[in-house]
């Protein structure tokens, strides 16, 4: 976490506090609505490491992208964000200012200081335009370096700092500079450079040599992603520019750099409306086993990156107060950062829960880019920019609050490169076996070296010496014949020399005339095979923007097919969310069902058993009254029979009177069942038939005579006092 500079204009500040311990302290300002309740909030968030204000480039770039560098030349790859509210320092964190530079500058110097007397020639190493690279032969590299070379247009590599372009050749002195000791020697490194920037969720080119037409100008082509052999993801079609300085590989940013995107808005001058993407790519491949030459393999090219992305800053539209295409720029660029917090929530979650959630990748530009890092393939570090002001607090608390969350993922450790079983210290020998060629050469002597002082001095002395000469004695006959001899010998001494000389120049010139025309015959045959390859190229070139037409057109359909599946998938789920809920209406509906018909059955059951009482109460009560009604009856009957009775003795003198007799007595047993009622009473059920008999005690006397004595008192017929006796006697029985 680093604190921005202090802003330009005034503003509120911020109390923000930071401790030892890597946590720093967020204090709400006043009058914010947090706090007008009179409650004072505070938030402490934890970091690996905090920055405050006084720190410099140097301490920032020693902690945080030094690691990632030595990473890169070991074959590793490494990613490093810079995060944070729009203002904060982002850029200024990343590119830094002439005198002080960023964390780019000091990249790029680092690695080049360490690699510099182990690079290999330009063109030897190639892109393959599908994220690799091979490795050309010789003669093939020549050959594309004299091509160059006859571009006027590219520019060559800056020989010093002090001829590079002023805006960035005073970023980093010469007592800052800083190297590694630990790289392999027996290796040979390239560097290659990138440089995009994503726009309202499109990748643009910023390296691209487009031709600008002032009548009628285009807009820039955009670049697609797509994903190579190892399932890493690439900008397809995206330059690649190979750099063997730090001064070039800059030059080449900075080139990038104006055609980015910013503009003025309410809280920051220039204000990044993009989101930016410079690659590093370190391609290495080991040396054979004479430790002179590349191995041509491309199996052992190792090639690691390092992406260095500075984020827009995260804005709202109500404080910034942009419209049109300003506000267009705000919503893609707080929508992709909203889409980098979802995949980082959701990468967390699977981790800390064990779910299997899918990361929602391709939201994004962005994380669709990075997904590879994300799930692994490299080290991943993320700056957090922070400014201390008031207006910036809620922006603040979110940042700093996905940042403290960011620290909860893990990503796996990258996967080691490949031994090339070779010996080590192929170079070093190789060196030293130069040297002392050249050492042994130097002191037999080169034939070409032969106008060199030296070697004509020890020409001369190779030849035999000229004794003292003087004549003293005209009559000395004997000094000039041997010097004549002397002379004689040196001649022939010398036409010996210059026909060994000659035989040799000839032997040599027809050897450098026959290498001559064995190279002009092989430069003849390559350029023909060049021509050839041109050719080959032009049609693969051809046949390839087919393919990509093509492949735009399957993409497009695959974007509608895509939609169309999702469109159908959303229906398939609120069908299927409706069938679920019709499924649960019908089995709350069976349920209520089955219990109304156990509450019916129950009702039924209590009202039969309510009804079976109620019928058994009503014939107990008529059979009740039906018994009361046979008692009033029995009643009458005797009643009626006492009257017979007292009727019958009228006309009768019996001269004896006889025993009455002893009348029945309605206080005896009957058989019954006793119940209980509802009003707490008891009821009687007869259970038996009562018969009432009577006899009369004069029948067998005076038989005649009642009869007689009834049907005198009944009237003038007998018929009628017969059948009223036979119905009483029907109703007695």
């Amino acid at each position: 976490l680093r604190k921005a500079k202090t802003p330009r204009r005034p503003v509120i500040p911020l109390a923000m506090a930071s401790y030892p311990s890597a946590t720093i302290q967020l204090h709400a300002p006043d009058g914010l609505k947090a706090n007008r309740n009179g409650e004072f909030k505070e938030t402490q968030y934890s970091f690996k490491k905090v920055f405050g204000i006084n720190t410099n480039q140097i301490e920032l770039f020693e902690d945080v992208a030094k690691p990632l560098i030595e990473d890169l030349i070991h074959c590793k790859n490494g990613l490093l964000f810079t995060y944070g509210v729009t203002g904060s320092g982002k850029t200024f964190t990343m590119t830094g200012s002439p005198g002080e530079g960023g964390l780019l500058p000091r990249s790029l110097d680092i690695l080049f200081n360490t690699i510099g007397p182990f690079q290999a020639k330009r063109f030897v190493f190639k892109p393959d335009e599908k994220n690799g690279m091979e490795i050309q032969g010789q003669v093939d590299a020549l050959l594309e370096r004299q091509k160059r070379d006859s571009q006027q247009s590219v520019p060559k590599t800056p020989s010093s700092r002090q001829k590079a372009d002023p805006e960035f050749a005073d970023m980093i002195s010469s007592e800052e500079a800083r190297k590694f000791e630990n790289v392999d020697e027996d290796c040979c490194y390239s560097v290659f450079v990138s440089y995009i920037e994503i726009y309202n969720n499109y990748i643009y080119d910023l390296l691209e040599d487009a031709q600008f037409d002032p009548i009628r100008p285009k807009a820039p082509q955009s670049k697609i992603l797509r994903e190579d052999q190892n399932h890493n993801m690439y900008v397809a079609g995206c330059t690649e520019v190979e750099v063997k300085s730090t001064e070039e590989a800059f030059e080449v940013f900075w080139k990038g750099q104006k055609k980015r995107r910013i503009a003025n808005t309410e809280l920051n001058r220039e204000s990044s409306r993009s989101h930016s993407v410079f690659t590093v790519k370190l391609a290495q491949a080991p040396l054979d086993a004479d430790g002179d030459h590349i191995l041509q393999d491309k199996n052992q090219v190792n090639v690691s990156q390092l992406c260095l992305v500075d984020l827009a800053g995260s804005e709202r539209t109500s404080r910034t107060r942009a419209e049109g295409s300003r506000l267009r720029e705000a919503g893609n660029i707080n929508q992709s950062l909203m889409t980098l917090r979802t995949c980082m929530e959701v990468l967390r979650e699977n981790q800390i829960c064990g779910t299997n959630k899918m990361v929602p990748y391709r939201d994004s530009k962005v994380t669709h880019l990075f997904k590879n890092y994300f799930d692994g393939e490299g080290k991943v570090r993320m700056i957090v920019c922070v400014n201390p002001k008031a207006d910036d607090y809620d922006e603040t608390m979110l940042v700093l609050r996905f940042a403290e969350v960011t620290q909860e993922v893990e990503v796996a450790r990258p996967i080691d490169r490949p031994i090339c079983g070779l010996a080590a210290g192929r170079r070093h020998r190789n060196r030293a076996f130069k040297d002392e060629l050249s050492s042994r050469l130097d002191e037999r002597g080169d034939p070409n070296n032969a106008d060199d002082p030296a070697l004509l001095k020890q020409l001369m002395e190779s030849l035999p010496s000229l004794p003292n000469f003087e004549l003293v004695d005209p009559a000395d006959d004997q000094s000039l014949p041997r010097l004549i001899e002397i002379l004689e010998r040196r001649h022939r001494v010398r036409q010996m020399m210059a026909q060994q000389y000659d035989q040799t120049g000839t032997s040599m010139f027809q050897q450098f005339d026959g290498q001559i025309n064995a190279k002009e015959t092989f430069l003849h045959a390559q350029r023909c095979k060049l021509s050839e390859k041109e050719k080959v190229i032009l049609s693969q070139k051809t046949e390839l923007e087919r393919l990509e037409k093509k492949s735009k057109t399957l993409e497009y359909k695959v974007d509608i097919l895509q939609k169309t599946t999702d469109m159908y998938e959303q229906d398939k789920r609120s069908l299927r969310q409706e069938l679920e809920t019709r499924d649960q209406r019908l089995q709350r509906e069976l349920t209520d069902r089955k219990r109304m018909e156990q509450r019916m059955q129950g009702m039924v059951t209590d009202t039969k058993f309510k009804w079976e009482k109620e019928c058994e109460r009503r014939v107990n009560a008529k059979q009740l009254e039906m018994q009361n009604k046979l008692w009033v009856k029995d009643e009458k009957l005797k009643q009626l029979k006492a009257i017979v009775t007292e009727s019958s003795g009228v006309g009768v003198f019996p001269t004896e009177r006889p025993e009455k007799p002893e009348r029945p007595s309605r206080e005896r047993d009957h058989n019954g069942n006793v119940f209980k009622t509802r009003g707490g009473g008891q009821a009687v059920q007869f259970t038996d038939i009562e018969t009432l008999k009577h006899e009369c005690p004069t029948a067998s006397r005076f038989p005649s005579f009642i009869c007689f004595c009834f049907s005198r008192k009944r009237g003038s017929g007998s018929g009628d006092g017969a059948a009223h006796m036979e119905d009483i006697e029907n109703r007695v029985s």
